[in-house]
């Protein structure tokens, strides 16, 4: 009875002759068998056993690259088979042979061997003979090489062939040794027509060969040294050398080769022109003829400024201006720079010099600028802003021109030489000084004011007037507007008004005309007032104005306004009342105006005298006098004043008591009327005669029949006459109950008759004057007629 099969019985090997199958383990085989049938062959099959532990086994002495169907069984202790399975496989070609192999690189050896029949590829081995070194290489065919091999080093090769169903069995090795390893060269090109080759010492090497090879020629030669450098002369510039090395060891083999090229350095160009760039940038443009070998080339100037191109010619940009350089290219390859060429000489734009507008004076102007180093001529450009172009050429570095005031004007200088001129030249903008301004006008505001005004300037952006007299100091008044007052002139000057429009760029025009105008007069001052009469004032005043100047003086009062003017220092002012207050000022005038008042003083008119004054003698030795009241007057001084004596009060009233009156004497009168500021009128009045003196011892005596005589001593100058009162009293009675009268005309004694006895009397004696008036305060005398 067969059971299941052994599981997976598969092909693990095949060689030329034989093919390997393993299989899993059957449970009860004792044995296995194998037998390997050519499937499309009438080879006979070709079996094998093996144990019942065995799992792998091979059948051997089959044909090679052919087809076999391989089968399986499992046998039993009784032969029985338990299980068969079978599967195919394919015999490895055949074992080719080494013909003949060989190392040409030291890294590899190339093997020749005979092709066989069936084999798809074939695998090159190659073991050092140490054992240390194994390698393996699938080829395709004859000759193969195989490679990543140690140089100078001795190899066993051998090769298998291959197809689907595996490998064949390895050849039988052959020993081949690698050769040395090729130089390792480092090439240079120090000149023009030389080469410098070096190289690290080989291994193994006693000899090197170089050959050299001259690029796109059949020229080529072959060196040999056992140097490690060498050097190529006598070289062509700029031409690629090729250099084939090779180390040849000691047993006459070369080894590995190395290929190396190295051009030489290129020659010096020729510069063939330089000039300056056209545009505005300035630059120069350098042309020369290229050389063989050459890839850039690079041109500098004695700046350090360069170019690099490829081409046969460059600008350097930017280059100073004003320069006498020169310039040289030289032309690079990989080698390295060619000797620079013979330096070329150029000559720059000049440069643009700075230039300024001076104006000394306006309407004159000059261009002006700095020399410019190599310059032959200058052409300067003076253009107004509205377009009118001015040029001039010259050598020199000014140029006048004509300039109008507030104008603007763009200028520019351009020099030349034999390059050109700067295609940039700096251009500077120059204002002109401002115009003086057209329609001054000034006007006295004040007395010391003057008022500018004026139309405004174009350019101007400020204005400074000035106003000048003699030697006095300058007044000055900045202002951006066309206006100006100066203040704090001097009265009664002519002063020089100058009006200059000043900019911030071009100063200020000193050249405007000034214009005179005259300050109004100073103020007089009064120096002093004098009362000349009642109704009369004399003002003395200062004249601190030019001849002819009018001065007018002014008494202002309460109720009236008192004028007089002169023309020299005093005036009267005439028909003043008495009594009154005035406030005197003085104002001088010219044909410009009145100058400010001057400072006013007061003025009081003498105080009005008493209309009437009355003296009334009061008693022998006093009078009373009184007056009116007067318009002016606060207080009053009243006086009696004769040969004989004098008398006085000084009272606030309109009345005075004065004493010390000498009777009989003629007294003229006087009156003094005072203000209250102490101003004074004298006052005469017409005289005053003192009564006659009052008869002294006075006596009475008693005559007979009831008679008195009253007599007396009279008085010098003697009365007209004198009167004699007597009025009789009864004895302590007030009531008068007689009178008697006598009259004596040149006596001084009167007698007086019937007198009654038993009563007082009263006597007096009173003188009558000139004026027949009674004198009424001489005493009486009281007696006693008892007797």
């Amino acid at each position: 009875m067969i059971s299941s099969p052994p599981s997976a019985l598969s092909v693990f090997t095949v060689t030329s002759k034989s093919i390997t199958v393993q299989w899993g383990g059957h449970v009860g085989a004792s044995s296995y068998k194998i037998t390997a049938t050519p499937k499309n062959s009438p080879e006979p099959s070709v079996f094998a056993h093996f144990s019942g532990n065995t799992v792998i086994g091979s059948v051997n002495s089959l044909t090679p690259d052919t087809v076999y169907t391989v089968q399986l069984e499992a046998i039993d202790n009784a032969l029985n088979v338990l299980s068969s399975e079978d599967t195919e496989g394919k015999t490895a070609p055949d074992v080719p042979s080494i013909e003949h192999a060989y190392s040409k690189q030291s890294n590899s050896i190339t093997v020749e061997f005979t092709e066989v029949s069936g084999a798809t590829s074939y695998i090159l081995r190659a073991e050092t003979l140490n054992h240390n070194f194994f390698s393996q290489m699938v080829v395709s065919g004859s000759p193969g090489t195989i490679m990543q091999l140690q140089p100078y080093t001795e190899y066993s090769l051998s090769v298998m062939s291959v197809n689907s169903g595996g490998r064949s069995q390895p050849s039988y090795p052959v020993e081949v040794k690698t050769v040395v390893e090729a130089p390792i060269f480092n090439t240079t090109s120090p000149s023009n027509s030389s080469i410098i080759v070096t190289w690290p010492p080989v291994e193994h090497a006693v000899l090197y060969e170089l050959d050299v090879i001259q690029q796109h020629s059949n020229e080529r030669f072959k060196l040999n040294t056992t140097d490690t450098t060498m050097t190529l002369e006598h070289l062509e510039a700029g031409v690629t050398y090729c250099i084939k090395g090779t180390a040849w060891d000691s047993e006459g083999r070369p080894g590995d080769y190395v290929n190396v090229c190295q051009i030489t350095r290129p020659s010096s160009p020729y510069i063939t022109l330089v000039q300056m760039t056209p545009g505005r940038s300035l630059g120069i443009v350098i042309f020369w003829d290229g050389v063989e070998g050459a890839t850039n080339y690079t041109a500098q100037n004695d700046n350090y400024q360069n170019c690099t191109t490829e081409d046969s010619y460059c600008f350097i940009t930017p280059v100073k201006c004003g320069q006498n350089n020169t310039v040289s290219v030289t032309a690079y390859n990989y080698a390295g720079p060619s000797v620079p060429s013979n330096p070329m000489n150029y000559i720059t734009y000049p440069c643009p010099p700075e230039n300024w507008v001076e104006e000394p004076t306006p309407g004159n102007c000059s261009l002006k600028w700095h020399k410019a180093p190599m310059t032959e001529y200058y052409v300067a450009f003076i253009k107004r802003f509205e377009g009118t172009e001015v040029w001039c050429n010259t050598t020199e570095t000014s140029c006048q021109f004509e300039c109008l005031c507030s104008n603007t004007y763009l200028t520019t200088v351009l020099p030349y030489n034999q390059a050109g001129t700067s295609p940039l030249a700096p251009i500077r903008n120059y204002t002109t000084i401002p115009c003086c301004p057209e329609a001054v006008s000034i006007n006295l505001v004040s007395t010391e004011t003057l008022k500018i005004s004026w139309t405004p300037t174009r350019g101007a952006d400020m204005y400074e007037t000035s106003a000048k007299t003699g030697n006095a100091e300058v007044i000055h008044c900045n202002d951006t507007a066309p206006v100006c007052a100066l203040s704090d002139l001097r009265c009664n000057k002519v002063y020089s008004v100058v009006v200059t429009p000043c900019s911030d760029l071009q100063g200020c025009n000193r050249t405007c005309a000034p214009h005179n105008h005259e300050t109004a007069p100073c103020p007089p001052e009064i120096l002093n007032m004098t009362q000349i009469n009642n109704a009369t004032v004399r003002v003395l005043i200062s004249t601190p104005n030019t001849p002819n100047t009018n001065y007018i003086i002014k008494a202002i009062g309460r109720t009236d306004t008192q004028t007089c003017h002169t023309q020299s220092n005093s005036c009267d002012l005439t028909q003043l009342p008495c009594g009154a207050s005035y406030e005197v000022m003085a104002v001088a005038s010219t044909a410009i105006g009145q100058s400010l008042p001057g400072y006013s003083m007061p003025l009081e008119t003498g105080p009005c005298c008493p209309t009437s004054v009355h003296v009334e003698q009061v008693t022998q030795a006093m009078s009373n006098v009184s007056w009116s009241a007067s318009q002016g007057a606060r207080s009053y001084v009243t006086s009696l004043t004769s040969s004989r004596g004098h008398a006085q009060c000084h009272t606030l009233d309109t009345h005075c008591i004065m004493g010390c009156i000498t009777c009989g004497t003629n007294y003229s009168v006087s009156l003094e009327a005072i203000s209250s500021t102490g101003h004074a009128s004298e006052c005469k009045y017409n005289g005053f005669s003192s009564s006659a003196c009052c008869p002294t011892s006075i006596k009475l005596y008693q005559l007979t029949n009831n008679s008195l005589r009253v007599s007396w001593r009279s008085s010098v100058p003697p009365p007209l006459y004198n009167i004699v009162d007597m009025y009789g009293y009864p004895y302590g009675s007030p009531t008068k109950v007689s009178n008697y009268t006598c009259n004596a005309t040149t006596t001084s004694f009167c007698d007086i008759f019937n007198i009654t006895c038993g009563n007082i009397y009263s006597v007096a004696v009173a003188p009558v004057g000139q004026d027949r008036v009674k004198v009424g305060f001489c005493p009486q005398k009281k007696y006693s007629g008892e007797s």
